[in-house]
Parts: C-alpha cells; sequence; structure tokens
C-alpha cells in the first residue's frame, strides 16, 4: 500500500499503528492522519529512536499493511 493510500484509509487501518506502537496516543494518530513524515516523528518522540530508525519502522509497518 503506498502513502497515499494509507493517508485515504487512515480511520481504517490507525489500529493497526496502535497495535505495533502502542505507546501512540489517539491523539497522536489524529496529528499523524496517514501522514508518514508525522508518524515517523511520533514514533521517534515516544520511543526514543533515531529518524531513520523511526523511518524504518514506519516503512516496514506500511508493508504489513498490506499483508
Amino acid at each position: 500500500m503506498n502513502w497515499d493510500r494509507v493517508e485515504g484509509n487512515w480511520k481504517q487501518i490507525k489500529g493497526r499503528a496502535k497495535q505495533q506502537w502502542g505507546k501512540l496516543t489517539d491523539d497522536d494518530l489524529d496529528v499523524a492522519a496517514g501522514k508518514r513524515d508525522e508518524l515517523a516523528g511520533k514514533v521517534q518522540e515516544r520511543y526514543g529512536v533515531t529518524k531513520d530508525e523511526a523511518e524504518r519502522q514506519v516503512d516496514e509497518w506500511r508493508k504489513s499493511v498490506d499483508d
């Protein structure tokens, strides 16, 4: 699923993001609204990982959404 589709289906798939990153709040996910950079930033902030690691996790998660 590409990021345009992630954004378009965010309400349906944000629960999967919450399963992946349990420390993210509903407000965090609402702010991200399916935007890759925003989601990576929230992952980085909540989990204390580097920007590169957060982006890697988000990209891996996006691939799992296709399953």
